[in-house]
């Protein structure tokens, strides 16, 4: 049985976790848990589903350490990158869930509503689903999610600048729309 290491270099550690070594992991998750459920929850804003989340982050890695290359990234980036596109990717489940049963009890006050109404409406969704997807996400993250401009350019890794541009621009587009 190997000797347990109490600290590990990067090289080091990535060598251990391609080699499946339990301490390696241990390691890993002792001292990178923290700052990837922080990042995680601040995504999710749950605390169960970040722990689920977590979770599956860490299988993730354990999966696909074979494929972590040191020259592309450092492993802490690597990591992050998968936390944060796995809780980008439970958000946006949420969301679209949300979305359904809110639509399903709109649908459901319609049917019964048994006088018509001549209100216009106006379908804020659909506006905003014509814009293209990168302004889209944008809006989403600086505007629902309440993110800044730099934590959403970091997040979706762009320039901050072409991130102030692009949401300069939906919002361009969609004060057009409403000019008219």
């Amino acid at each position: 049985m190997a000797a347990k290491i109490e600290k590990y270099s990067e090289e080091l550690l990535v060598k251990h976790l391609k080699l499946n070594q339990q301490n390696a992991f241990e390691y890993l998750y002792e001292n990178y848990s923290k700052v990837l459920y922080g990042l995680i929850f601040r995504i999710v804003k749950d605390e169960e589903k970040a722990a689920d989340v977590m979770q599956e982050v860490f299988l993730k890695i354990w999966k696909k350490i074979g494929d972590f290359d040191p020259e592309k990234s450092r492993l802490y980036s690597w990591m992050v990158s998968i936390a944060r596109n796995t809780a980008i990717d439970q958000y946006r489940k949420d969301r679209n869930n949300i979305m359904l049963d809110i639509d399903g009890e709109i649908g459901f006050i319609d049917g019964n509503n048994h006088e018509n109404s001549n209100i216009e409406t106006i379908d804020l969704r659909g506006i905003v689903e014509k814009l293209k997807p990168e302004r889209k996400n944008l809006l989403d993250l600086v505007y629902l999610q309440g993110f800044t401009q730099e934590e959403a350019a970091e997040l979706l890794e762009i320039p901050l600048g072409t991130a102030k541009s692009r949401i300069r621009t939906a919002l361009h587009e969609l004060k057009l729309f409403f000019a008219v």
